[in-house]
């Protein structure tokens, strides 16, 4: 029997350390800094006296240095790589956390949260989705759905971060926080890595320089669509899908935002609004895995079209919710979060599917920058709505009108094909 002594034990695709590394990252910024944001608003009104529209503006003040920063940030991730973004993020993340535990004014409140959308915007969507995108292919929806999980489990920091207010007040709190993004997402960062190629992979992991396109073989990066960012732009593809995700933003950042002061109002206590807001990203990993898995199956648009009728039902249910009617949240928290957990993962899918991943943090970075209008306008909306009206209802039933005009917006998106002409087409 001869042996065969060019076997060579099969290596782990590394780029599944990098989607485990990004879920982490994941985790700690979206649980401390925008699912845990809701905790600590109630604290800030007593301890202050400011208006509910005041501290909302904090959220919308974030979000607009976020849209600013995104396609900046996406350009960056293109040339760069996501290690070097992803580490100086989490630096300044930590700062802003600790500025915002020092707070004494709405001047340093609002630079709190400067900081705190500078740090974000380089370890946040466009960075970690690019670091997935790059690395995969066929795969990229259930790729992306296992790292966008990591946001979806960060529900899970919701009480914590609640335990913390409560039992050390929130000013301690923020320093604890900042302590624990220091030693939980600063040496994962450095696991993180650019492109495939220059580690000596493939995206998906293949192993041979050519696939299958038309029954004909042809070199992996001939396979892939190349659309750069300036074409994008000029295509009626992008703006469908930018439009629907920035109605899809504007409900969530709102609903997020709102949440416990929302179920407050309605007669539920703290404690049981606590469960509830970290039930909402839990219940999103339902859509987040199950959705992107069915993206890599079906046409993405169907997708993302059922996701945004399942918001807007959802929603129906959290408007009608009340002590009597408590009820109706466990429809809220099953439709709306499956819903949104899908789109979440969807949006990375369709960029890389429609435009490749030449210019996918640029392009990314653009949807993102746009959708951070509807970040802004969300929050302060509701805010502006429940001091003037004494009821948040009235803003839960106008949103359910956005996720109609998102559902059509997302079905009626054209292909690619059809509207920009790729870059090998001369």
């Amino acid at each position: 029997m001869r042996l065969n002594l060019d076997w060579k034990p099969r290596k782990v695709f590394y780029g599944w350390w990098i989607v485990g590394a990004c879920f982490f990252i994941a985790l700690y910024t979206g649980g401390v800094v925008f699912y845990g944001f809701t905790a600590v608003f109630e604290p800030l009104a007593h301890e202050f006296d400011w208006s509910y529209a005041q501290i909302s503006l904090a959220a919308s003040l974030r979000g607009l240095e976020m849209g600013l920063l995104a396609p900046f940030v996406g350009m960056l991730v293109d040339r760069w790589g996501p290690r070097r973004l992803l580490f100086g993020g989490v630096i300044i993340t930590s700062l802003g956390l600790m500025l915002l535990g020092r707070s004494t004014s709405l001047g340093t409140f609002y630079g709190a949260f400067g900081l705190l959308a500078i740090g974000t915007s380089t370890c946040s969507s466009t960075v970690l989705m690019t670091a997935v995108a790059h690395w995969f292919r066929r795969k990229i929806s259930i790729a992306t759905g296992i790292m966008v999980c990591g946001y979806g489990c960060s529900g899970l920091l919701v009480p914590i971060v609640v335990d913390l207010i409560d039992i050390y007040e929130w000013r301690a709190a923020m320093a604890i926080l900042a302590i624990g993004m220091l030693a939980i997402c600063l040496p994962l960062s450095l696991l993180v890595r650019h492109k495939p190629e220059q580690y000596g992979y493939l995206p998906d992991g293949e192993v041979n320089d050519s696939v299958m396109q038309d029954e004909s073989l042809v070199p992996a990066e001939a396979a892939e669509v190349s659309i750069k960012a300036s074409q994008a732009l000029k295509s009626s593809t992008f703006w469908h899908i930018t439009l629907a995700l920035l109605c899809q933003i504007m409900i969530l950042s709102a609903v997020i935002t709102h949440v416990m002061p929302y179920l407050s109002s309605i007669g539920i206590t703290r404690a049981k609004s606590s469960l509830i807001t970290s039930a909402i990203p839990l219940a999103s990993i339902g859509g987040r895995l199950g959705l992107g898995w069915l993206g890599d199956k079906a046409d993405k648009r169907w997708v993302m079209a059922s996701a945004f009728a399942m918001m807007g039902v959802g929603l129906l249910c959290f408007g009608f919710a009340s002590s009597q009617a408590i009820w109706l949240l466990v429809p809220f928290l099953i439709l709306f979060s499956i819903g949104y957990g899908g789109n979440n993962t969807l949006r990375a899918s369709v960029i890389r599917e429609f435009f490749g991943r030449s210019s996918f943090g640029t392009i990314h970075g653009l949807v993102i920058g746009i959708m951070m209008l509807g970040s802004i306008a969300g929050p302060f909306i509701a805010g502006y709505v429940f001091d003037n009206w004494d009821s948040y209802q009235p803003i839960w039933f106008v949103f359910v009108g956005l996720a109609i005009a998102a559902l059509f917006a997302v079905a009626t998106t054209p292909p690619v094909s059809t509207t920009v002409q790729p870059l090998d087409e001369k």
